[in-house]
């Protein structure tokens, strides 16, 4: 799908799986019809620097936004107007956005090293006691690096987040506490983690041109490094069922591993151009599809079965 005029950093299904988001380096916003391909409505501005992550909330009707311009936005997906004004707090890039599994809170990373809540309804920084105080809007700061990635647990207890800093951190979604050590293996940047359906795994993808699964409770790696890619591992996700991973990498290339075994079961499939090839990956809700955005400027949707 063309319409963007620079790179996308991030792609999303809705929860329904009728359209496609896409975010991209060149400020915008976009919608597509994820059946036909085709661009629904304008696309979305008010961002003044690239779009690094778009969400969607859990019923489909809002968009979480994050950028270069130190904000998030929310918008509404049958309008394409922004609701209420950018949520400010980060002092430096937003790289990444992620709704809650009830839709009332936002998550948010950033290069500033921290992690932010957010009320999905207010748009106000949620404070949570930290070591006895009250601390309104205060950061959960753990990484010692950018926050590239940033994910809730389907069940809503615990946030993932993937640093430079090379480790995965889990957070109490309630109190913003940390949960346990860092998740430690990979020797490079973590520049994507995502959880399995079921809450116990998490998958990460990393500079170090690897993917790991990893016990969300014993916070060890139990399949990996699955390796095969030539390049860094830009964007991973669980397929709707736990069976299968998609990975896109900086090679250019898209592949679909078994979560159990990790053996590559589809791909390695030549995706997208440009110095950075795929930056973004997403399953459709059915898991039948699979959306990718890529170094050069398109959306491409793939069929994401595996025989």
């Amino acid at each position: 799908m063309q319409g963007h005029s620079d790179a996308i950093p991030s792609v999303s299904f809705s929860p329904d799986g009728s359209q496609i988001a896409s975010g991209s380096k060149d400020k915008t916003i976009r919608i597509w019809n994820a059946d036909t391909g085709k661009e629904v409505g304008e696309p979305l501005r008010g961002h003044t620097d690239y779009v690094n992550s778009v969400s969607f909330s859990p019923d489909g009707k809002r968009l979480a936004s994050a950028s270069h311009d130190f904000t998030v936005r929310l918008w509404d997906v049958q309008t394409g107007q922004q609701i209420g004004q950018p949520l400010e707090g980060h002092t430096w890039m937003v790289l990444c956005v992620a709704f809650s599994p009830d839709g009332n809170r936002i998550v948010s990373g950033s290069s500033d090293e921290t992690l932010r809540l957010w009320d999905a309804r207010t748009g106000q920084a949620i404070g949570e006691p930290l070591r006895g105080q009250q601390v309104i809007g205060k950061p959960f700061r753990s990484h010692s690096d950018y926050v590239n990635s940033v994910a809730f647990s389907p069940d809503g207890k615990h946030i993932a987040s993937g640093s430079d800093d090379k480790t995965i951190r889990l957070w109490d979604a309630r109190t913003g506490q940390p949960v346990g050590d860092p998740l430690r293996g990979h020797n490079d940047w973590v520049r994507s983690v995502a959880y399995s359906p079921d809450s116990a795994r998490i998958v990460s993808g990393s500079d170090d041109n690897t993917i790991r699964i990893w016990d969300a409770q014993t916070r060890q790696t139990v399949v990996g490094p699955l390796q095969g890619h030539k390049n860094v591992v830009r964007s991973v996700a669980f397929s709707p069922d736990g069976e299968h991973i998609v990975s896109g990498s900086f090679d250019g290339t898209m592949r679909i591993w078994d979560a159990q075994t990790g053996q590559t079961v589809a791909g390695p499939w030549e995706a997208h151009g440009g110095e950075y090839g795929v930056l973004s990956v997403a399953f459709s809700p059915d898991g039948k599809r699979v959306v990718s955005g890529g170094w050069d400027d398109l959306v491409k949707i793939w069929d994401g079965e595996v025989d």
